[in-house]
């Protein structure tokens, strides 16, 4: 089909040659015998509330539990830690998973060995460099300096879809229905490997000097090595951070917003750089992904609030002031930023993995002091009110606190790292989409009058 593979693709599209026509033959089996069998029900207030709790989409790479938290393909959080290759034998170490073993699990459903991880290092590490990179600077470089990082980021998303090897196929007639998973394979491939640099280049214009040029890939070094060293960053401890960092971020099941949209844009045949930048506009908003943004400012007006009340000179004047003040928030009507989920209803593990990583590492960093106090009332007080579903803290609560100390101060950038994060979990859904024939999405809707006529309602 002319599509070339090096070794960490090829070992990939292997893998998945097998899988594919098994998971085939699986979904035919289950249409076959319950097409027609319910999965829920519809309600009228799901219908005005955002279709929450409706089940109506199938999504392979993971999945929510209400207690348990996020599973990536069957694995929770901690058993991801245990088992997918880290850096231990690389260049500075490192004891958590890599982002490039999650997009190898995300995609097959099977944890990959160290050689398979190595050779899928390699692979991206290889397809980082390549010409339509100096476009993307170019696009940047037209851009305000003061735009938005998400703003940035999605241009430059669009920009490296002119590379897209599955738009250029479907539009010489060289893909057909049996194959495109393997170009949405391609696409996914060349997208990952460029999105550090990327989002690297939008760093070092946004908040250091303007210049969009940083270090080139080096082929020696992890995924996340590369992109803390193009950040300009320095140290192993910051570069197995951001290994955890992108590792827990990469999905969340298909019903969120990111992961939503760009399946669903993907569903029309868009190409997979097309679908992931609609999906980062959704994950820009502050109800999504520029909740990490937000929760940052809300802990510095927190502690600016303390010190207003004279400052805590001990543990506990700090929880005492801090309920005082939360409570003070509550009764003015506003909410806790970092607390709350749609779907979860226990402490959100990618919380508590940040928190251990800060205990092991960092124990002694007074904003993560704040934030564990923080973490030690502010449930018992949401409970207390009785207004919040879920009074637990959210993996926004605390991501910011890992990234700050690391001297990544910037919080208008949090969101691209979530960005280049959430594509190794999205991406991965579209092949699958693909692979499984799926069709373009389209739901039926009703207009309020139509509901009102039909339960006879004026």
């Amino acid at each position: 089909m002319g599509v070339r593979c090096a070794s960490g693709a090829a070992q990939l599209k292997e893998v998945l040659s097998v899988k594919i026509p098994e998971q085939q033959k699986l979904v035919a089996k289950i249409k076959k015998a319950h097409a027609d069998t319910s999965l829920g029900e519809a309600t009228v207030g799901a219908a005005y509330g955002g279709m929450r709790g409706i089940c109506g989409l199938t999504y392979e790479p993971s999945l929510l539990d209400p207690i348990e938290g996020i599973r990536f393909r069957g694995l929770t959080i901690p058993e991801c830690q245990v088992q997918l290759p880290n850096n231990a034998q690389g260049i500075g170490g490192g004891q958590e998973p890599q982002p490039e073993a999650m997009l190898w699990l995300l995609l097959t459903g099977e944890v990959p060995t160290k050689d398979q991880a190595k050779a899928l290092t390699a692979e991206l590490n290889a397809r980082a460099n390549h010409p339509i990179m100096e476009q993307v600077t170019k696009t940047l470089d037209s851009l305000p300096l003061d735009m938005h990082p998400m703003l940035q980021f999605s241009a430059g998303i669009l920009t490296l879809g002119h590379a897209s090897k599955f738009a250029a196929a479907y539009a010489d007639g060289s893909a057909s229905k049996a194959n495109y998973w393997e170009f949405a394979l391609e696409d996914t491939l060349d997208c990952v490997a460029r999105l550090p640099t990327l989002a690297a280049q939008i760093y070092k214009r946004s908040f250091h000097g303007g210049s969009s040029k940083v270090a080139p890939v080096d082929p020696d070094l992890d995924y996340s090595a590369n992109f803390t060293k193009q950040l300009g960053f320095d140290s192993p401890d910051f570069a197995d951070c951001m290994r955890l960092y992108l590792s827990i971020h990469t999905d969340h099941e298909g019903g969120n917003v990111s992961a939503h949209t760009t399946t669903l844009v993907g569903s029309a045949l868009s190409d997979p750089y097309l679908s992931l930048s609609a999906g980062m506009n959704g994950l820009a908003g502050p109800l999504h992904g520029l909740a990490n943004q937000e929760v940052l400012l809300f802990l510095r007006d927190l502690q600016q609030k303390v010190k207003d009340k004279g400052g805590a000179s001990t543990p506990a004047e700090l929880e005492t002031k801090l309920t005082e003040t939360i409570w003070e928030l509550l009764n003015a009507k506003r909410v806790v930023p970092g607390y709350g989920h749609a779907v979860l209803r226990k402490t959100d593990p990618r919380y508590t993995c940040q928190r251990d990583f800060c205990l092991r590492n960092l124990p002694d960093d007074e904003l993560f002091k704040f934030v564990d106090t923080i973490y030690k009332i502010t449930p018992g007080i949401l409970t207390e009110h009785g207004k919040t579903k879920n009074p637990w803290p959210n993996v926004d609560a605390h991501s910011g606190v890992l990234l700050q100390h690391y001297g990544l101060t910037e919080s208008r950038y949090y969101t691209v790292l979530f960005g280049v994060s959430r594509a190794i979990g999205v991406l991965p859904a579209i092949i699958w989409d693909r692979a499984l024939g799926k069709p373009i999405e389209r739901p039926k809707s009703i207009t309020t009058a139509a509901l009102a006529k039909k339960f006879n309602i004026s």
